[in-house]
């Protein structure tokens, strides 16, 4: 069976070639430190087993999406969403919560 064909190396102006993977060697664990860092949200930090039991205590006593039942609309929630990031210092708190339908929670982002 023949090999398989080499390729560049996907980091920036790397002239390293490879035959699998997207980057070599030398640049793997550096472009994943740097894809870490600016794109990755560590969720287990923030949405463990503890999380599942909020929301789930939320949803129960909240069933229906809050925005779309200001409005009037009766609409089963399918988000629990925080006002104010937990990134940015929020808490799991049920002031900072709010249950919200899919079209609502998209809305939000």
């Amino acid at each position: 069976m023949p090999m398989k064909a080499k390729y560049a190396c996907s980091y920036p102006n790397c002239p390293n070639t490879i035959r699998e993977g997207r980057y070599c060697a030398e640049h793997k664990t550096k472009a994943s430190r740097e894809y870490d860092k600016y794109n990755r949200v560590n969720h287990s930090l923030y949405y463990g087993s503890h999380w599942r039991k909020v929301r789930t205590a939320y949803v129960n006593k909240h069933p229906l999406c809050e925005k779309c039942l200001e409005r009037g609309f009766y609409v089963p929630v399918d988000e629990v969403h925080h006002i104010l990031p937990l990134d940015e210092g929020g808490t799991h708190a049920e002031d900072n919560l709010v249950s919200l339908c899919q079209s609502c929670h998209t809305k939000t982002r």
